[in-house]
């Protein structure tokens, strides 16, 4: 039988997560559900081990002191240990009811990361009407789908389903809420299989605000383009820089050029030595991507060696214990797309 865990990342949400523990309980009452309690002042945390005693639920509370929800992700997927895993927002936006399809790909081992498209249905439009956090959402899926030639419509979901395989093989480095976009990249990145399920969205009831800011999470946005360039594509992003400079030395450089062959001599000497620097370091910045862009094959190579060694000491397990070990054991990825 398939273990369960609905790990909940919670950060000043004493108005929703006793409902939130109760409809996903009930939903799934075999499940064992963990809330992330990130440091928050409120009555959050008592909140949630009174409601997981009330409804008498497995799992419990798990404090990460470090704020922001990438740090309680990483606390979670170091800590619980489970076949299926799930990531829901303790907000009440997302709806248990979505629950039982965005699984089924997970739990039948044709998908690693399955994610609830917020946008399919429309109700995501509807409800948000912030212009900036729209239009952030918008410019990081075109940016991965563009790098990545994928055709993804929602990069940023906070409902996620995953299996065993795929938690306990990512390497967690964000902090806030670029968290999903890195899970995203990670999964793209190295070949995991990826399914997006439509899901509905609701809006936050009241007492209940966003932890989400206009202008922080807006320069987190603009960090995480930055990067995804920077990590996953270097060679793309120092080929640009060097293209940059290189049109920028022609252009300072021509006069240059064009009064030595007239005149034999070169009076614009800090023009011809600022052309010379900027060719010099277009060339660097064209050698540092080549360099770049080997060290993350190499890296990759190495992802795949030991995925492949989990892989087999996961059915070593499985062949001398018990052979009927869980899908998420390890042998799914095989069979990935």
């Amino acid at each position: 039988m398939l273990r369960w865990a609905v790990v909940i990342p919670a950060y000043k949400e004493e108005k929703t997560i006793k409902e939130v523990i109760r409809r996903f309980h009930r939903k799934v009452p075999a499940a064992s559900l963990y809330i992330i309690d990130n440091n928050s002042s409120d009555e959050t945390n008592r909140l949630a081990r009174a409601a997981l005693k009330e409804f008498h639920c497995k799992g419990g509370v798990i404090s990460e002191t470090r704020r922001g929800k990438g740090n309680a992700v990483r606390r979670a997927f170091l800590t619980i240990e489970a076949d299926i895993y799930v990531l829901v927002d303790a907000d009440l936006t997302y709806s248990e009811n979505d629950l039982a399809r965005l699984a089924d790909p997970v739990v039948h081992g044709d998908i690693d990361m399955c994610v609830g498209d917020r946008h399919a249905a429309g109700t995501y439009a509807r409800i948000n009407k912030r212009k900036m956090h729209n239009f952030g959402n918008n410019l990081v899926k075109f940016i991965v789908n563009t790098l990545f030639h994928a055709r993804l419509k929602d990069i940023m979901s906070g409902y996620r389903v995953f299996n065993r395989f795929f938690v306990k093989n990512i390497p967690i480095l964000s902090e806030g809420f670029e968290i999903e976009t890195e899970m995203t990249l990670h999964a793209i990145d190295k070949k995991f299989r990826i399914k997006e399920m439509p899901i509905e969205y609701s809006n936050r009831p009241p007492g209940s605000s966003s932890k989400l800011r206009t202008v922080t999470d807006g320069l987190r946005v603009t960090r995480t383009i930055f990067n995804i360039f920077r990590y996953y594509k270097p060679l793309a992003f120092f080929n640009i820089i060097a293209l940059v400079l290189f049109v920028l030395g022609i252009l300072i450089g021509i006069p240059v050029v064009y009064e030595f062959i007239i005149t034999n001599f070169v009076s614009k000497v800090p023009s011809a030595v600022l052309a010379a620097a900027v060719m010099i370091l277009s060339a660097l910045m064209f050698i540092v991507g080549l360099i770049l862009d080997t060290v993350v094959r190499n890296n990759r190579y190495t992802y795949e060696l030991s995925l492949l060694r989990h892989q087999s000491e996961g059915r070593s397990r499985a062949g001398s214990g018990n052979a009927g070990a869980s899908p998420g054991s390890g042998g799914k990825r095989a069979r990935r797309s």
